[in-house]
Formats: structure tokens, sequence, C-alpha cells
């Protein structure tokens, strides 16, 4: 993949050695050439993505059984950890934005080196067995996520058309859901197989994103993705200023997404505690309790390009609030008294279109908004604002279940949920010119 975009050009006509891997003229055929569903940095960093996937989720399929069964740690300690685990990331990914968007446009190094931290946490989880040390173990791994998720969500985004962003990002959210879908798979297999399994887990896991890091410095290409100056302005292109950065708020659209993102991420409980209650709900035994995982993930999988193409074609906005429906409903099913042999696949399919919906697709409704300059450090703070959301309502999750139970702790989410999806649909942010894109 890497050949592919460094041998662009003819032995004819080379391509500069300057030329940006980034932009619409990136994304536009050479003549003769028909044009590709996607560029090839989106694939190779949707190949990354799968590895490390199947990584973290190894240890994400059994880190609540080990916490909670192992450890004996109650709902209240879980939704802490798991806060720090999904949540801590929040603050350094407005570092990680702003360092590649500073460092001109150099977001693969910034990526991989997130990649690299998380991936150096993995065989520290075999000396921890207390829940401090693993706090601290979990919030490092999460730096490194903070670390490379916007800088990797810009490629995907400046090797991208406004009209093809939406498959872009969809594209990429499948082959990262492939990793999903493989590493409770795995998982389960270790843990059936081995006499130590959480140790093995953790050690399988720990190979398997080295070997994500490898495939990131030789296949993603590399070079500033800053588009070169232009004649009318001569000299070297201003560095992006952390003012500069946090100054794109003030634009209404990306204002009103972030807002929205965040006042929902507040009614988004995690999907260990998703995975806590169904086990309850259906009395699933320990051992299969990796495997639930699969469910959303094989969802995500098949629906995350579908949806990213229609997020294109009717705007993502509408598929963004669509997702939240969803996830409504998987709320309503938990609650419900339904105990038919098909609630967990119902449960399952509509978490994962939950994800297909949304994930991939605010990141491309954000992306119309933020200039190419400054596009890292912009998903960054809408990735920030749903991040911080989301440790908060873990954290009050896990309270309100130890306090007053699972049904009226997912009662009061659901109640949330449905007063901030109706409040965001009369916040929605105005709609781009259709040139530029849809939202």
């Amino acid at each position: 993949m890497y050949v592919a975009d460094s041998r662009a050009g003819t032995p004819d006509s080379p391509a500069p050695e300057s030329a940006p891997a980034s932009a619409e003229g990136a994304a536009r055929p050479r003549a003769g050439r028909r044009r590709a569903a996607v560029a090839p940095t989106v694939l190779a960093l949707g190949t990354v993505s799968l590895i490390t996937d199947v990584s973290s989720e190894m240890v994400t399929a059994v880190l609540p059984l080990y916490l909670v069964t192992g450890l004996g740690l109650s709902p209240l300690g879980f939704g802490l950890l798991d806060g720090i685990y999904n949540g801590f990331s929040a603050l350094v990914r407005l570092a990680g934005g702003h360092l590649a968007d500073r460092g001109g446009g150099r977001h693969k190094w910034v990526a991989g080196a997130g990649y690299a931290l998380s991936a150096a946490c993995k065989p520290l989880l075999l000396l921890a067995h207390t829940l401090t040390p693993i706090g601290l173990i979990l919030a490092a791994d999460r730096t490194g996520k903070g670390l490379r998720t916007a800088p990797r969500d810009a490629l995907i985004s400046l090797s991208s058309t406004s009209q093809t962003r939406g498959r872009a990002f969809g594209v990429h959210r499948a082959m990262d859901t492939a990793g999903a879908l493989f590493g409770p798979l795995v998982a389960f297999l270790i843990l059936r197989a081995t006499v130590d399994g959480y140790d093995a887990v953790f050690t399988v896991s720990f190979c398997v994103a080295v070997s994500g890091v490898l495939v990131l410095v030789l296949f993603v290409p590399g070079g500033s993705t800053r588009p070169p100056a232009t004649t009318d302005t001569p000299g070297p292109t201003p560095r992006p200023t952390l003012r500069a950065a946090l100054a794109l708020l003030r634009r209404p659209a990306l204002r009103r997404l972030a807002v929205c993102a965040l006042l929902l991420g507040l009614a988004t409980v995690s999907d260990s505690f998703v995975y806590l209650l169904l086990q309850r709900r259906l009395g699933v035994p320990d051992r299969w309790f990796a495997l639930l995982p699969l469910g959303t993930a094989a969802a995500f999988l098949l629906l995350a390009v579908p949806l990213g193409r229609l997020a294109d074609r009717v705007g993502r906005w509408r598929v963004f609030l669509a997702g939240h429906g969803a996830l409504l409903l998987t709320y309503g099913l938990l609650l419900s008294s339904w105990h038919g042999t098909a609630l967990p696949y119902a449960v399952l399919v509509l978490h994962g279109g939950f994800y297909a919906a949304t994930d991939g697709v605010l990141m491309a409704a954000a992306s119309d908004s933020v200039p190419d300059e400054l596009r890292s450090s912009g998903l960054a703070l809408v990735q920030t604002g749903q991040a911080l959301a989301r440790f908060v309502c873990s954290i009050g999750f896990g309270a309100a279940w130890t306090a007053w139970g699972d049904r009226t702790a997912l009662t009061a989410s659901a109640m949330a949920l449905a007063v901030c999806a109706l409040f965001s649909l009369g916040l929605r942010p105005p709609r781009p010119p259709r040139s530029e894109g849809l939202a």
C-alpha cells in the first residue's frame, strides 16, 4: 500500500516528492485510471486498526469478568476502572491532535507513538493483581489510544473527498471491527485451552499489538499531510497554534456537533455494562461471556460501510441520531420482561448498529467543519468531549447500580438518552453546501 502511494507518478511524469498524502487531489484518479473506492492510506490504516483491535479486544473481552469475578470488584469499582479505560484518553486526544498538526502534519508518527505505548502496556497486566496498578496500566493504555485516534482519523479524512468521507470512515471502521470480532474469539479459545488463561490472553495480546505497530511503520505513508504553500502565500506555512485549535469551537457547525456528542455521551452506557446486564438477564455462563462482544462486532462489521454510504447520501446528522435511536431500543430490550431466545441477538444487533451509525459518521460530519491544517485538532475536540462524557457516564452508572440496582440505573440512562436525543434533534448543525458534503 505504501508502494502504491509512493509510486503514484509515472516514469515520464514522476509525482512530486512533496505531494501531500491528503486532500481532494490525492483522491482524484489520474487519466486512464479507475477511481479507487477508498484511498490506499485508508486501507493501510484499516489493517493497522484491525490487528490492534484483535489485541485490545482480547483484553477488553475478559477484563469485566476478570475484575468483577476474579478480583471481586463492586460495580462502582468497575465503573471507575471502566471510566478510566474508556475516558482517560480524553485530554490526551487534544495533545495528540495538536502535536500532529503542530508537527507539520506528521500524523503518522504521532499515531505510531500511541500504538506503541498501548502495546507496551499489555505485558504489564501480567504483573498487576490489585486495583491501583491495574488502573495505572489501563490509564497508560488509554493514553496511547488518545494519542493515536485523532491523527489517524485526520489521515483518513485528508485522504478522502468530502463526498466519500462517510464511506471511507465506514470502510476503516469495518476493518477495525473485524479485529474486534476476532479478538474475543481468540480470547475465548485461549481461555478454553490453557490453565492460566488470563496470563495467556495478555501475552498473546502483546504479541499481536507489536505486529500492528510494525504494519503501521512499514505500510502507512509518512511525510507531511499539510497542503503545500501557494504562490499567494510564499514562505513556510505557519504552524497551527493551540489558540487556533480552540478557536475552532467558534464555528457554529462544529460547536453544535461537539455539544450534541457530549450530551449523548453522558447517556451512553459502557459496552462492558451492557454485556454484564445481558449476562444477568440470560444467566450466561462465565466461560461464554467473552463471546458476547462478538455479536456487537459482527453487526458493526456488516453495517458500517452501508450506513457510511447512506450518511453520504441522506445526511450524516440523520444517520447519527438514528444510531442513538438504536441504542435507546437496546436499553428498552434490556429493561423489558421479554425472555425470548431472540433477545440476545436483537440486543447485540442493535448495539452494533448504534456504533455503525455513529462512530465513523460523527468523524465524517466533524471533518466537514474543520480546515485541513487543523483537521487533527478539530476531530480531537469532538472526540474529547464525547470521551469525557462517557467517562462520567461509566462512573455514574456504576454508582447508581451499586446504590439502587441495575434496572434503576439503566432506566435513568434510557430516560437521559431520550431527552438528550430530542435536544440534539433541535440543535442539529447547519447543513453545509452540497459541494462541501453533508452533515
